[in-house]
């Protein structure tokens, strides 16, 4: 007794279903793919070269109810903008937050910045800056 064969004579009747659909799923993932590399390409350059001033603190000394904060900061000639500061005591609890304004046309200002605390700072940490 023979048996017979379910498979389709090679390359009588063309590609099969499963063919076409692997050939699609291959298309589709890569412009898929494609299209997220460029999404991320774009929020990549737009974070860096969007960003008009940086800062970073460079010393600090703290006190008694407020905390000495040495900043230098970097910014587009006549950006304005502001950078927001905080100080934590021992425990880890914030005693203190601020924001220092930098405006002019100056595009790096060193600057010694006073953060008032309500309670003993132990650290001087920034948060960020933003134009405005």
């Amino acid at each position: 007794m023979s048996t017979a064969s379910t498979r389709l004579p090679e390359g009588r009747y063309g590609r099969s279903s499963d063919e076409r659909a692997d050939r699609t799923l291959k298309v589709v993932g890569a412009v898929l793919a494609a299209a997220l590399l460029g999404l991320v390409g774009w929020f990549g350059y737009h974070y860096v070269a969007q960003s008009e001033i940086s800062a970073e603190v460079i010393s600090f000394e703290p006190g008694k109810d407020s905390v000495q904060v040495h900043l230098e900061v970097r910014k587009d000639a006549g950006t304005d903008g502001y950078c927001t500061v905080r100080s934590q005591a021992e425990n880890g609890a914030e005693v203190g937050r601020a924001d220092f304004r930098f405006d002019g046309d100056a595009t790096r200002i060193d600057k010694v910045v006073t953060l008032r605390t309500t309670s003993p700072g132990t650290t001087a940490e920034l948060l960020g800056c933003h134009t405005g």
